[in-house]
């Protein structure tokens, strides 16, 4: 491996083929060599560690992370104890109480943990999860009437609710309790009337813990439940959950919403990957083998495989298969539910590919619509199930904010999911828009929003959007980098290289897959895939060869210098285990490609 730096940029790329700087990821020299010293790790492997912010001594705890080392105490966080004790004396007394979950992954991960946790102490609960095309998100009044009307006296909220204001004013005046498990930001600083809110989020939690997801918080509810359990003397005539057999839900959740993967969020992540890999959830299994996969868990199975699938009934289908999917003990009910996830997700893929290709017809026909700060696309009839994946696909494709708006004509109102570029805080625009008159609803965060809107208010929302967001657009833009970690060879690619680097994993945000580039390769073989992949062979002058694919870039300056062979190109991208037929080699994921003449 060789120093890579330039002073234009990495391998001196100051602008890629996708128009982005490169750059090798920093690392303090010092705690490289300690690393190397102390820990026994390769220099690029040290070099990556200490890059992504790990000190000199805290090392062995983020390769080996333990939920000994890393759980918070639950007290930590603010109404935890309260709800603990509302959940157990409502147990004890064996009130009618129902879990209210959110529709996705996060949601049906955190829900079947209760219902695992109350179905080992005898009790069996509900789930209620509102349909996302109806409904919308998250409890409603309409929905806290029906529960009451139908007997619940408590409910319990998982990854929703803490915004919920009118839904929680409602509950209150017909006498409905309400438990509320959430992390999503609060709003202001108004704390909902409620039993009690446990949010990491909420501003007078001194958890530390804001990064965790639902599934995440609920896991050390359980933790909670269990203490308040065993200080009422509960487990006498009964054993106490072993709270380790539902780690592989609570990963489930912090890898599918794409949560910060630090501190005990990645012991929560890594320790629930290797639960998970004995496949003892009837669910996960069942889905497992109608997407004909296998093999030990990985954050690969999490996010492509089996999320997409539990997801898919919240989008297109019935919110609540994924929750019942998750907590489900009859391996028959599960197979169902799998196959019925399995056919909605194939169905979704399709919607998504539809909505995501007249979406770049509508942006690439505008005059200078892709050149615009923000890129805001509506038509009639786009499935608000998908929108967000497609809003997704265009941030990738043209590297600024995208929102993607379905129309329904009917009712008159468009909804709208956006997703953003690092250093553009989209959600705080779309609540200036809210505040401004321009939107009937909308929220969220730095990187992605949600929001409802008048079609005949989209040209006056992009164009105050636009403007809004110009500068941080284009400051996002000149800071718009890949950073990377080594720099390789085509011979030096290889298994060792890949198992090496794996001690750094479970990868999300926070702690970023790394990043290998390749300087003055030559592309052989090149082959357009359906789908618009592009895959092909790099060779360079040590003599070895590397198969590499680049996903959905045909239409794409990177993917038309992909596909033409002779001269030299640099690539950059991640390694990833090629076990064909047993050969336990390696490809290359290609992210970027620069031309040197052109850098």
């Amino acid at each position: 491996m060789a120093d890579g730096g330039g002073q234009l940029g990495y391998l001196g790329v100051s602008r890629s083929l996708s128009g982005r700087l490169w750059r090798e990821r920093m690392a303090e020299p010092e705690v490289v060599r300690r690393h190397q010293m102390v820990l026994g790790l390769s220099e690029p492997l040290a070099r990556a560690l200490a890059s992504r912010g790990i000190g000199d001594g805290a090392g062995e705890t983020y390769l080996a992370p333990t939920l000994k080392a890393l759980f918070p105490d639950p007290s930590s966080f603010a109404d935890m104890d309260r709800a603990a004790a509302i959940l157990v004396d409502a147990l004890e007394r064996r009130r009618p109480m129902v879990v209210f979950a959110d529709y996705d992954v996060d949601g049906a991960s955190s829900a079947a943990q209760l219902v695992r946790w109350f179905r080992a102490l005898g009790h069996e609960l509900p789930i209620y999860v509102p349909d996302r095309i109806v409904e919308g998100y998250g409890p409603s009044p309409a929905a806290f009437r029906r529960l009451k009307a139908e007997g619940a006296e408590l409910v319990v909220t998982v990854d929703c609710g803490a915004a919920a204001h009118d839904a929680l004013a409602c509950a209150a005046e017909i006498g409905l309790e309400v438990v509320v498990i959430d992390h999503h930001l609060m709003r202001g600083g108004e704390i909902p009337a409620v039993a009690a809110l446990v949010n990491p989020n909420r501003p007078d939690c001194g958890s530390g813990q804001g990064h965790l997801a639902a599934a995440g918080v609920t896991f050390v509810l359980l933790a909670a439940l269990n203490r308040e359990a065993r200080r009422r003397g509960l487990f006498g005539d009964r054993a106490e959950p072993d709270l380790r057999q539902w780690l592989d839900l609570a990963a489930m959740g912090a890898i599918c919403d794409v949560t910060q993967l630090t501190g005990f969020n990645r012991a929560l992540a890594s320790q629930g990957l290797k639960v998970m890999s004995g496949w003892r959830n009837p669910g996960l299994k069942a889905l497992l083998d109608v997407a004909k996969s296998q093999g030990p868990a990985s954050v690969f199975h999490v996010g492509f495989i089996l999320g997409p699938r539990i997801n898919a009934g919240g989008r297109i289908g019935r919110s609540d298969l994924g929750a019942r999917l998750l907590s489900t003990d009859d391996p028959a009910e599960a197979a169902e539910l799998a196959a019925e996830l399995d056919a909605l997700n194939a169905s979704r893929k399709e919607v998504e590919r539809e909505v995501t290709e007249a979406a770049i017809q509508v942006i690439e026909r505008e005059s200078n619509a892709p050149d615009a700060p923000v890129l805001l696309v509506a038509a009639d009839g786009w499935h608000p199930g998908v929108i967000g994946i497609c809003a997704g696909r265009l941030r990738e494709r043209y590297r600024k904010p995208v929102i993607v708006v379905g129309i329904d004509r009917a009712a008159n109102v468009g909804k709208g999911s956006g997703r953003s570029q690092p250093g553009v805080n989209l959600g705080r625009a779309v609540q200036a828009a809210f505040d401004e008159g321009l939107l009937l609803a909308g929220g969220g965060h730095a990187m992605a929003a949600g929001l409802s809107v008048r079609p005949d208010t989209v040209p006056e929302l992009r164009a105050f959007l636009c403007e809004r967001l110009a500068s941080e657009t284009a400051a996002a833009a000149a800071e718009d980098a890949l950073e990377i970690d080594a720099l390789v060879t085509t011979r030096g690619c290889d298994r060792a290289l890949w198992t090496d680097f794996q001690r750094l994993a479970p990868f999300g945000p926070g702690n970023p897959e790394p990043v290998f580039a390749a300087a003055d390769v030559r592309v052989e073989r090149p082959m357009a895939l359906r789908g618009g992949h592009v895959r092909c062979t790099l060779v360079d002058g040590s003599g070895g060869k590397l198969k590499a694919v680049a996903w959905r870039v045909e239409d794409t300056e990177v993917g038309r210098r992909l596909l033409v062979e002779g001269g030299a190109v640099h690539v950059v991208g991640r390694l990833k285990p090629d076990d064909w037929q047993g050969r336990e080699g390696v490809e290359l994921e290609i992210e970027d490609v620069a031309d040197p003449r052109r850098v």
